[in-house]
């Protein structure tokens, strides 16, 4: 049998039981992929992150319950803030290859850590059939899609109202669903459907503000945004656009630190 330390961490927040759970598993080499998913299902948390040592850099790789993933936020920061507090990383940014989204890091001052992410930006698409009727109905302002279906509402009220029919919406090509509108006490509001991948709702999404940045920040025509994802458990981001990049900015708090064993 194979000991496996295992962390979890409450990410987009600085209170417990609040922000967006995460798994973090070090490893010392690469696990096989089935293995890696089947441990990302038994955590049945949104996301579980793995990574490896690469000089003073590291690989970075994140699971939901059902698939491997091409960009995750919040497991992103959880993994930086155990490397910063728990396993003596040294120095203020942490580099991470991916397999698909390149080279991303995560720098700390403070309590505060930001994420350098590529900008995603969302452009106009056809509509797909049932999607309206599957988010509960409701017109929006705007449909447009980048990785995932961006939805865009007239108020914060129309989107914390929405009542989605995830097994209709898990039916529509894509891997998840952005729906978004100006905020009441921030700049603008978002939550995140992605019930293919095993998430009906996902409680605060990095990833979606590689889409979400690169669009508030031309239509409210300013650079620096502070955005809240208006799930159950919450989650606030300080958020900025420079060129083709976003940073996005939150605390993390340490729930869990265990070990796992696996053949």
């Amino acid at each position: 049998m194979q000991s496996i330390p295992i962390y979890q961490v409450d990410a987009f927040t600085d209170k417990l039981f609040s922000g967006n759970p995460a798994a973090v598993c070090p490893l010392k080499e690469w696990l096989p992929a089935p293995l890696m998913q089947k441990i990302a299902a038994e955590n049945n948390l949104a996301e579980t992150a793995f990574f490896i040592p690469q000089g003073k850099d590291f690989e970075l790789r994140w699971f939901t319950p059902e698939s491997e993933v091409d960009l995750c936020g919040h497991a992103t920061l959880a993994t930086a803030h155990i490397l910063f507090t728990l396993l003596n990383f040294e120095g203020n940014t942490i580099h991470f290859h991916t397999l698909k989204a390149g080279t991303i890091s995560v720098s700390r001052k403070d309590e505060l850590y930001t994420l350098n992410f590529p900008s995603r930006v969302p452009v106009s698409c056809d509509v797909p059939a049932g999607l309206i009727e599957a988010l509960g109905g409701k017109q929006p302002v705007q449909v447009l899609r980048s990785r995932d279906y961006f939805i865009v509402y007239e108020t914060e009220a129309d989107v914390l109202a929405l009542e989605p029919n995830f097994a209709a919406l898990s039916r529509i090509d894509s891997l998840g669903f952005v729906v978004t509108a100006p905020g009441d006490n921030s700049d603008f509001v978002s939550r995140f459907f992605a019930p293919s991948a095993g998430i009906d709702e996902d409680p605060v999404t990095g990833s979606s503000h590689c889409n979400l940045i690169p669009y508030w920040a031309e239509r409210l025509g300013k650079f620096k945004l502070h955005a809240y994802q208006v799930s159950a458990r919450g989650g606030e981001l300080w958020c900025e656009l420079k060129g083709d990049r976003v940073l996005i900015s939150g605390k993390a708090v340490t729930y869990l630190k265990g070990e796992i064993w696996v053949s």
